[in-house]
């Protein structure tokens, strides 16, 4: 019988099941069933599913991860802190669940697509299910498995230090595409400089993406706020919300709010 404190639905379930085989990549059926708060017998289903997909081989007893979705730098395998946490299920939240949205690479837009993929609204199903435009190899790798989810991954040269594509080809494949809302990670973002990148390659790519969409909305934790990087992605009257956490400095914050943007505070 399912715990009252474990996961109430099947999209909730696998996406603590494929964060446990992520950190872990090694599962049995009881210590999941005790972790998930649900049936052996529903483990044991799930983990034939698993296989099915070619993520995982069963085990006597339980799985072990083989699909090189897995396979990620440490940054993206280990648990969100706090602060990223509660931005990522804040922008998840504000997102229409039948919407187009774009999304790029970075640790606390992985979250923010994780809490994405774990919301439960009735919409998501059939042809009103939420679609996720994105150039990150990673953010993909985890979304495709969610089947209330459609995923399209823009095409382009692969950053093996952020699992990013950039270049001509990415920038083509969104021009033929419209995103109703951008959920846009940031290195630095300020008044006066607007939102920020370190990587020139990158900026193209997120600066196409900002044209193409209908509200963007900023992830940034406290540290990114009043700072600077190499590249710029878009002035700030083109970020509709910026949500943050609640160690920002508030005189920075009425700055963002003076020029136009809606923070909220998380």
């Amino acid at each position: 019988m399912t715990s009252a404190t474990g996961p109430t639905n099947r999209p909730q379930r696998w996406n603590r099941l494929l964060e446990l085989l992520a950190e872990s990549g090694r599962l049995s059926v009881e210590e999941t069933a005790e972790r998930l708060g649900v049936s052996a017998a529903t483990v044991r289903r799930d983990f034939t599913t698993l296989a099915e997909q070619q993520l995982a081989t069963r085990t006597h007893g339980g799985v072990v991860a083989t699909s090189v979705a897995y396979e990620l730098p440490a940054r993206y395998r280990q648990t969100a802190d706090a602060a990223k946490q509660r931005i990522a299920e804040r922008a998840a939240a504000l997102v229409d669940a039948r919407s187009v949205v774009g999304i790029n690479g970075g640790t606390t837009t992985t979250v923010v697509a994780r809490a994405l993929a774990g919301r439960t609204d009735p919409e998501l199903s059939g042809d009103q299910q939420l679609t996720l435009v994105t150039n990150a190899l990673n953010i993909a790798g985890e979304m495709v498995l969610r089947p209330h989810i459609r995923t399209i991954v823009l095409g382009g040269v692969a950053r093996r230090e952020s699992y990013e594509l950039h270049g001509p080809l990415a920038e083509r494949a969104l021009a033929e595409l419209r995103l109703d809302e951008l959920i846009l990670g940031v290195n630095a973002i300020s008044v006066d400089g607007g939102a920020q990148c370190r990587h020139i390659d990158e900026a193209g790519v997120t600066t196409e993406m900002v044209r193409r969409c209908g509200r963007v909305l900023v992830v940034a934790t406290s540290d990114k706020l009043q700072r600077s990087a190499l590249a710029r992605i878009c002035g700030i009257d083109e970020v509709d919300v910026l949500i943050t956490d609640a160690d920002a400095d508030p005189a920075a914050v009425t700055a963002m709010e003076a020029a136009g943007v809606r923070v909220d505070v998380v």
